[in-house]
């Protein structure tokens, strides 16, 4: 079996690939866990490793990598630069704060001494999709590395090139990409310690159900349909700015995107007029081209999705969309409604729904099954007095949902389970041991 990318916005073949078999799939599992034990014994090994190699590599291939990224998966060469940009950013963070993290937790009790360890679990298995090729996967990778465990890599498809180049990147045994399909990807999870997966929701119970029968421990970073709420007292015209930003990110494909703008009826119809003018200034087209914002997305059947939705949506509110709609590139929409739409957009859509107390924006924000990330927008006296009552993972004021490697990322609900990044992030796949020592029986 072949894998083949294609830039979509061209629908030009970019590489072919050739699938690995269930023997290979084993074998690169086994070369990785052969490896991982000498990688496990040295933290100050593996932080070095990050600063001299690891880091200097990614700042030298950067132009190179970012070009291959927005060409297999249509996201904006210079959103693709900012990509790899905080992926250093995120290695040093880590580099710089591992070995705190990981440092023993001494536990005051009746021993001699007692307290907490936190060893690596072996080799970790990471399923990865594509809208951030190197940014999803390298937030879930550096940090259990740094905790001394091994990583194997199953990416997406469709940025299979990407996987292969971060493979060279990382130039190191302890981590390796499988070329596979979704079916090879389930059955890969009996070879490791722990499965970390970034998706779908429908996909993620999938993974966590073969996990939980096989015993193995898992992190499930899924959908998303965060609110972006919109209070009387916000400034209009630079909300209306990060709105704009916080949909159209990665041309609307994000797990984190702004999806669902929930705002004061006082206020709606300004606030409409002004992300109505944000969008109409976006310059839409080929993603490699420099002053391109919105470009394709990342495939045709994506696009076919997101198309899909629209019409379905144009049923139940106003849609208006600003630009041209050009073969994989769907412009910047805005659908007015009042009712409830269940489905996770992953295109540039927002979906806008008034309120009028502060109890029913709390009530539409959390109508939805997802819980990753929310973002309030307006006094601060005001948006904390709103934050209990919103469900999700993580919450913003003033500023779209965004990972920082200081800050653990995850949701709740539909949105998934455990967190990545910041110390709860590097502690997930660690065996958190108990260790009781007394001098006498």
């Amino acid at each position: 079996m072949e894998i083949e990318t294609v830039n979509p916005f061209d629908m030009k073949v970019i590489g072919k690939f050739r699938e690995h078999s269930e023997e290979d799939i084993r074998d690169i599992f086994n070369q990785v866990r052969k490896n991982q034990p000498d990688w496990g014994k040295s933290i100050d090994e593996r932080i070095s490793y990050l600063r001299n190699s690891l880091i200097p590599t990614l700042k030298r291939e950067r132009d190179s990598l970012a070009r291959l990224m927005s060409s297999e998966m249509g996201k904006t060469i210079s959103q693709s630069r900012a990509e790899i940009d905080k992926c250093i950013l995120m290695t040093q963070y880590f580099a710089d704060n591992g070995g705190k993290f990981l440092s023993d937790d001494i536990i005051e009790t009746e021993a001699d001494r007692s307290f907490v360890r936190f060893e690596p679990i072996g080799v970790v298995f990471l399923i990865m999709p594509w809208n951030f090729p190197l940014w999803q996967a390298m937030r879930a990778a550096i940090p259990a590395m740094v905790a001394g465990n091994g990583i194997v890599l199953k990416h997406a498809s469709i940025v299979t090139g990407t996987a292969v180049k971060m493979e060279e990147i990382f130039n190191t045994p302890l981590f390796r990409i499988i070329r596979a399909g979704g079916s090879r990807a389930l059955s890969a999870i009996k070879y490791c310690d722990g499965v970390s997966f970034t998706g779908s929701t429908n996909a993620g119970s999938q993974i966590a159900a073969e996990a939980g029968k096989q015993v193995k421990k898992s992190v499930l970073e899924l959908g998303g349909s965060d609110p972006f709420i919109v209070l009387e007292d916000c400034d209009i015209e630079k909300t209306a700015l990060q709105a704009r930003n916080g949909r159209l990110q990665n041309n609307g494909q994000s797990c984190i995107a702004s999806k669902r703008f929930i705002v004061d009826s006082r206020i709606s119809e300004q606030f409409y007029e002004a992300l109505k003018s944000q969008f109409e200034k976006v310059t839409i087209g080929n993603q490699l081209d420099e002053k391109t914002y919105l470009g394709p997305l990342s495939s045709k059947s994506q696009a076919d999705t997101v198309k899909k939705q629209i019409t379905e949506l144009s049923g139940i509110g106003k849609v208006e969309s600003y630009g041209e709609e050009s073969g994989n590139i769907i412009p910047p929409t805005i659908v007015k409604t009042e009712s409830s739409y269940g489905e996770e957009v992953f295109g540039p859509v927002a979906i806008m729904k008034t309120f009028d107390s502060v109890e029913e924006a709390a009530r539409i924000a959390n109508e939805t099954q997802f819980g990753l990330g929310a973002s309030i927008w307006g006094s601060m006296e005001s948006a904390e007095k709103m934050i209990p009552k919103i469900r999700s993972g993580m919450i913003f004021v003033n500023r779209i949902v965004a990972s920082d490697a200081r800050l653990p990322f995850g949701g709740v609900k539909k949105s998934g389970y455990g967190r990545e990044l910041s110390k709860f992030g590097i502690l997930e796949f660690t065996n958190i041991r108990t260790v009781w020592m007394q001098r006498t029986p």
